[in-house]
């Protein structure tokens, strides 16, 4: 997932993440093909030196090196910052999905009665809203997939073509969905999720029998596996402590 992830990065992006998986797949990033990607945190670190893996976005590990250590205030400032546009990519995760990749990460059942509170929002409600392109890592299940959500924590598509822009929003919304299982994206003109490449050892049913809407699966391939180089330097280079990564 980290390195299915970190191909959708380019070169001279900016990068809004988490810790976790999602900075993995940032950091590997850099190190194989995208040196001048620049990562930022929502604490306000921004472009640090990543020495070592930080585990949570409060973690000093997080501030060293970095370009300036700002605030809350600074790093949604960048988000919204009209001429970085299409540059910025966030990465998000999720506790439901559905067809126009919308996300859900607040709570299973009803809001006021709910059988499983999230921590919420966050800032992926604002990353959904203001950056150019978002990336989301959910597992592929039944449970996650969904028809509807139970809340709507953070847009993609809405309900579907022009959406977004009846909403105010002058660009951005989910590039691609990566699960355990398989990359989806959107289609262009419908804006619903279809499946793009299944990882090897993965048969594209599988992907519809895990899935809870019909998913297009007529454009499917097979994921190109990760590359003894881009194992060595996700192994090696950016997690040799594993610190996130399996022992």
């Amino acid at each position: 997932m980290a390195i299915a992830a970190a191909r959708e990065i380019h070169d001279g992006e900016i990068v809004f993440c988490g810790t976790g998986i999602s900075l993995l797949a940032a950091m590997a990033a850099k190190c194989i093909h995208a040196p001048g990607a620049i990562i930022f945190f929502e604490t306000g670190a921004i472009d640090p030196d990543l020495k070592e893996i930080p585990l949570t976005v409060a973690d000093s590990r997080l501030m060293y090196g970095s370009s300036n250590n700002a605030g809350l205030g600074e790093a949604f400032a960048i988000m919204q910052n009209p001429f970085l546009g299409a540059r910025l990519v966030g990465i998000l995760g999720a506790a439901q999905v559905d067809r126009f990749g919308n996300l859900n990460s607040t709570c299973l059942g009803d809001y006021s009665k709910p059988k499983v509170r999230f921590p919420g929002s966050g800032g992926a409600c604002d990353v959904g809203s203001f950056v150019g392109r978002t990336m989301v890592f959910i597992r592929q299940e039944l449970r996650r997939f969904v028809e509807e959500l139970d809340y709507f924590t953070t847009p993609g598509y809405f309900t579907g073509p022009g959406e977004r822009e009846r909403h105010g929003y002058k660009h951005g919304g989910p590039a691609c969905v990566i699960s355990d299982k398989a990359v989806m994206r959107f289609d262009a003109e419908t804006k619903e999720m279809y499946l793009y490449r299944c990882f090897p050892g993965t048969a594209a049913a599988e992907i519809q029998e895990s899935t809870g809407f019909p998913i297009d699966l007529s454009r499917a391939g097979e994921l190109d596996p990760p590359t003894a180089e881009e194992l060595r330097i996700l192994r090696r280079v950016v997690d040799p402590q594993r610190l996130i990564l399996d022992p």
